[in-house]
């Protein structure tokens, strides 16, 4: 532990750092502000404090300046996210979020997220205590979707798709279940469960001030990199032997949030420590997160995230660490190969004989639009679909467990609500957002309500030089927190300010390569502009079957982002 020690950043402490010391295992006196009629909101801590309980509190940035005027307070609300592992939900279970939010959430949408669950957006203080009860009562929990933990984990979509998806699912689901906080906070709190006493003791991965910063965990099958490994800490890569899964390659140390200005702050890929079997899977867990736990930086939260951990102490200190607490030595990493990302849209056939259907749902906003009434549409199919609903890490979702004789049923119903639309292009299912704008508080230049437009102009650049059936992946995010995944995309844009955006370009179709700054705080016509310039070059300039970020890389438009700090600042 000495050695530790002295590999430990010192300083004053970041002041999350008392929030949590003091916070009595995350309950703080949430309870009491949620018996405050005089505001809306939390204190300080609690601000804080709930994010563990899976919340944000937000206010409509939109109306703030006219609430200032009539001297209110800002409409405060939460966003709750869900954990749900693998992004697994039953209809029975999508009814009960339909209903809640139609009748306690302003926004009546569910959004479905980067983080594989859905979102509440738009929940009033007097709704908490009854929205948690009704996940509750369904099953799904909000613990640890938020905060410095281990956040909803993700897992390759449709594990039906073969028997080594399956597994690989279920081991989402028990890492999930082995990292989680031990506290009962939650259940005090929001269930109005028995107090129990927490000791330190009761918090074995976690400990008394839980993590640095936030912890995110994936688990991949190959070829399919949809869930964007390297945009997470860490990272179980599945290897099968014939179609059995033997073990995993662990990745860690990938992230993509940076702060504009800041050069000690950047996006970076996970690095390989070689390969685990599968009975130390969880061991190996625990040992990452508590090697974070203990090198992380407290001092710094910018600097807190694992990949700044492993640029500060050196991959082989941190990587003999995590051997030393798992009681096993790394073996060499097995061959895999990444070829794509997104989801697989449409039917296809799992090997239990049942079929899938998987849906585009843009910017995973579930909502009645006009000629489109996705929400009404998903509820009218819960209510006959006898398999499950699998959330994606790419927005969209999949009816999976269909049988041979209710495919059509199925199918005629997500036509009718506009849910299957096989018209829609390759381009706009290459395309995302995060929320951004009005609600996130962090949000510098909008993203969801930005991306159909640009999209649509996106086509039209394409179509006019011949090559409407290709597509950029193309994302944007509203801030640099990395939400939307824009610094994993061939053209990534990174909200500046208002119409403003950070311009990046050269990241690959498989996800394994990080885009580079092309130009700074720019707007849309200029940003259209220039990828009417580069496609256009594209698409008489490119190599047989050439992606446009290996494109753009190969004929030195952009140099390519290979890990660290270095290579993106160069």
């Amino acid at each position: 532990m000495s050695e530790l020690k002295d590999r430990q950043v010192t300083g004053k402490l970041a002041v999350n750092e008392r929030i949590k010391g003091e916070s009595n295992f995350l309950r703080g006196t949430i309870a009491e502000d949620l018996q405050d009629p005089l505001t809306g909101g939390f204190t300080s801590d609690n601000f804080q404090l709930i994010r563990f309980h899976g919340m944000y509190q937000q206010d409509d940035r939109d109306i703030r300046a006219e609430r200032t005027e009539q001297k209110l307070e800002p409409l405060h609300t939460v966003m709750l996210r869900a954990r749900m592992p693998g992004g697994v939900i039953s209809p029975k279970q999508w009814l009960a979020i339909d209903a809640f939010a139609a009748e306690h959430s302003i926004a009546g949408s569910i959004r479905l997220t980067t983080r594989q669950t859905f979102q509440f957006h738009g929940v009033l203080k007097r709704d908490m205590k009854r929205m948690h009860q009704t996940l509750n009562s369904i099953g799904i929990d909000s613990i640890a979707t938020a905060g410095d933990v281990n956040r909803n984990v993700l897992c390759t979509s449709n594990p039906e798709q073969s028997e080594l998806h399956s597994e690989a699912y279920a081991w989402a689901a028990k890492i999930s279940e082995h990292l989680l906080p031990k506290t009962r906070a939650y259940a005090e709190i929001w269930l109005d469960g028995e107090k129990v006493e927490t000791t330190e003791a009761d918090e074995p991965i976690l400990g008394k001030t839980y993590l640095p910063r936030k912890f995110k965990t994936t688990v991949v099958v190959p070829p399919r990199n949809d869930v964007d490994l390297h945009a997470n800490d860490l990272n179980f890569v599945a290897i099968a032997e014939g179609n059995k899964l033997v073990g995993f390659n662990v990745l860690v140390g990938g992230g993509l949030a940076m702060t504009h200005g800041d050069q000690a702050t950047f996006p970076r890929k996970a690095d390989d420590f070689g390969f685990i079997p599968l009975d130390k899977t969880l061991d190996f867990a625990a040992a990452v997160v508590t090697t974070q736990r203990d090198l992380g930086n407290r001092i710094n939260r910018k600097n807190a995230k694992t990949k700044y951990t492993l640029e500060r102490v050196g991959i082989e200190v941190f990587k003999a660490e995590v051997e030393k607490r798992a009681g096993l030595a790394f073996a060499p990493s097995r061959p895999y190969t990444l070829t794509e990302r997104g989801d697989g849209l449409g039917w296809t056939a799992g090997v239990d004989g049942k079929h899938n259907l998987s849906l585009f749902i843009e910017n995973g906003r579930i909502l009645d639009l006009p000629g489109k009434p996705l929400k009404t549409g998903m509820a009218e199919i819960a209510k006959v679909h006898q398999g499950e609903f699998r959330m994606t890490a790419n927005q969209n979702l999949v009816i999976a467990g269909v049988a041979e004789q209710d495919k059509a049923q199925i199918e005629t119903l997500a036509r009718q609500y506009g849910l299957y639309d096989e018209g829609v292009s390759n381009q706009r299912t290459s395309s995302m957002a995060c929320v951004s704008l009005p609600t996130c508080p962090l949000a510098m230049a909008e993203a969801e309500r930005f991306l159909p437009d640009f999209v649509t102009r996106i086509e039209g650049v394409l179509q006019g030089h011949g090559i409407g059936d290709d597509a950029i992946i193309f994302r944007v995010t509203g801030c640099p927190n990395g939400c939307g995944r824009a610094m994993l995309a061939e053209v990534g844009l990174v909200g500046k300010g208002p119409g403003k955006y950070n311009l990046y370009l050269g990241g690959n179709h498989n996800g394994t390569r990080i885009p580079k700054l092309y130009q700074e705080n720019v707007g849309e016509d200029q940003i259209l502009a220039v990828i009417d310039a580069l496609s256009g070059r594209w698409a008489v300039e490119r190599e047989q079957g050439e992606g446009f970020g290996d494109f753009v890389v190969r004929v030195g438009i952009v140099k390519p982002v290979l890990v660290s700090r270095t290579d993106f600042y160069d």
